[in-house]
């Protein structure tokens, strides 16, 4: 018995759209890390890309918990001594709300090569719009967890 590795030309890739209105950040970032890998596949091989394109859309209506819209900042570098900025959530969901989407999922792939193809699948949009309906994508409901009431 040997073990089933996946190769590029084996790979069929889907495409599903998600809603992400009123979706919690982290909670929606880690399933599409999961989808664009192809971890949700049984073909899933480790270190090829097997995932599927996924397309955002409605990213300017997501939802942060808790104070991370005033607390959490992103940060970039002039390249000068000195030259680091900040900026808020709250800000960037202002001026760039697919940013926010697409460094959370970015955050959550692998680093190199293989990571840089999988986040080119990630197509996100800030309004309820998209150009891909040609590829007929397959809405996909994300499923927030809830903690387990106890009795």
């Amino acid at each position: 018995m040997s073990t089933y590795m996946a190769n590029k030309g084996v790979v069929e890739r889907a495409w599903y759209v998600i809603d992400a209105k009123d979706l919690v950040l982290g909670r929606l970032a880690t399933q599409v890390a999961s989808m664009l890998r192809g971890k949700h596949k049984p073909i899933f091989t480790p270190h090829v890309d097997t995932g599927d394109n996924i397309i955002i859309i409605n990213a300017e209506k997501i939802r942060l918990t808790g104070k991370k819209l005033d607390k959490k900042l992103y940060y970039r570098h002039s390249g000068y001594p000195g030259g680091i900025k900040s900026t808020t959530a709250r800000t960037m969901l202002d001026k760039h709300p697919t940013f926010v989407i697409r460094e959370a999922v970015r955050g959550m792939l692998p680093r190199g090569p293989l990571g840089y193809a999988m986040i080119k699948k990630l197509h996100v949009y800030a309004g309820s719009e998209h150009p891909h309906a040609a590829q007929q994508p397959i809405p996909f409901e994300v499923v927030e967890g809830r903690r387990p009431e106890h009795v």
